[in-house]
């Protein structure tokens, strides 16, 4: 695959056209950008380990690459904006292997703990309990070096996982050179459960995790949010700096009458001025990722949430980051992988749109 986007690579940008066939060049959107030329860089994190449902979220981000050669380039809200440049960092598949391994792991510790085994009277559990949280670890290492080095170039960074569990070490990265942010959770799930399973860097405790661990992190504004217990409700309500727009309640306000534009305006006003978006798919109705991990009935359209990302940038936010998360891709021509590309575009548009001088 390498060789081939080489010998692609070696065409200038001027000789790209984006009406022509997409070409699998191993880059998301076949886009003949490099990182050097590119203004926005993604970084893919092939990562499944602590999923509690179903797996298979590492296979998403080939998934994806494939399935947005498919994709036509004329966003009417974010038009021209790819031009900026998107390139593909070099997927390290190292961390796909390491994480099929450690998910055999976890999947013996789940299946224990639902068979109600305490983990903590059985030394072999234990130990591979440990053995993941420090596979977490050194992935966590490895996504905050990447980005941060993209980031010390002056790139705008996306990150494609993966379970949620990978973008702490971005979020972290982030805060480095941030002072103060909010981020953006589009979820069904608010992942504010802590150690869920044993497993510290849970998939279900990134924004426990990211509360706990990232001060810099001034508001966190869970919208979609429609499957969670009591620890997760009683923990967001006493805590200043989450906000939650329930799945449930956003339904309601429209029964009555309310437009989806100013439910998004009121989400977006309680957002600080830089944002940063953590998008998992499952904050989508289930027709849109049937696959995911754990799809929820319920969900945001595919149309609502991009005008929420819409609406993010029109009314001055600046987009600092996002990732994106939990596609599961199932056999060939997946709605899944389909709709995880046609999101990862939308977030791309919107990062480089806020970002520019021309918005």
């Amino acid at each position: 695959m390498r060789d081939i986007n080489d010998r692609f690579m070696s065409k200038t940008i001027a000789d790209y056209n984006p009406n022509d066939v997409g070409v699998n060049n191993g880059n998301y959107f076949g886009m003949p950008f490099t990182e050097d030329d590119a203004r926005l860089v993604l970084v893919s994190a092939p990562w499944d380990v602590t999923s509690s449902y179903g797996g298979g979220s590492s296979a998403a981000p080939d998934a994806i690459i494939e399935a947005s050669t498919q994709l036509d380039f004329y966003d009417p809200h974010a038009r021209d904006a790819w031009r900026d440049g998107i390139a593909t960092a070099e997927i390290d598949y190292v961390i796909q292997e390491a994480s099929i391994a450690l998910r055999e792991d976890a999947t013996k510790i789940i299946e224990e703990l639902e068979n109600g085994v305490d983990i903590n009277e059985n030394f072999l559990l234990r130990r591979k309990l440990d053995k993941i949280n420090a596979g977490c670890i050194e992935l966590n290492s490895k996504v905050y070096s990447q980005t941060a080095a993209l980031l010390d170039k002056g790139k705008l960074v996306g990150l494609v996982g993966g379970d949620h569990s990978t973008p702490l070490g971005y979020i972290t990265a982030l805060a480095e050179r941030h002072k103060s942010f909010g981020i953006l959770h589009i979820d069904a799930h608010c992942d504010l459960r802590e150690a869920y399973e044993g497993f510290k860097y849970s998939h279900a405790s990134i924004m426990y995790n990211v509360m706990e661990s990232v001060e810099n992190v001034s508001r966190l504004v869970q919208v979609g949010v429609r499957d969670y217990c009591e620890d997760e409700l009683a923990y967001a309500e006493n805590n200043p700096r989450i906000v939650q727009f329930p799945d449930a309640e956003l339904a309601e306000k429209q029964f009555y009458g309310q437009t989806w534009s100013s439910l998004c305006d009121s989400i977006v006003e309680a957002l600080p001025e830089k944002v940063y978006i953590s998008f998992d798919i499952d904050g989508l109705s289930p027709d849109n990722c049937p696959h995911t991990g754990t799809p929820v009935a319920g969900g945001l359209s595919f149309n609502q949430a991009v005008h929420l990302l819409r609406r993010v940038t029109e009314n001055g936010r600046q987009i600092i980051g996002f990732d994106l998360n939990e596609v599961v891709p199932a056999g060939e021509n997946s709605i899944d992988a389909s709709t995880g590309a046609r999101v990862l575009f939308k977030l791309c548009g919107q990062i480089l749109r806020s970002n520019s001088d021309n918005k």
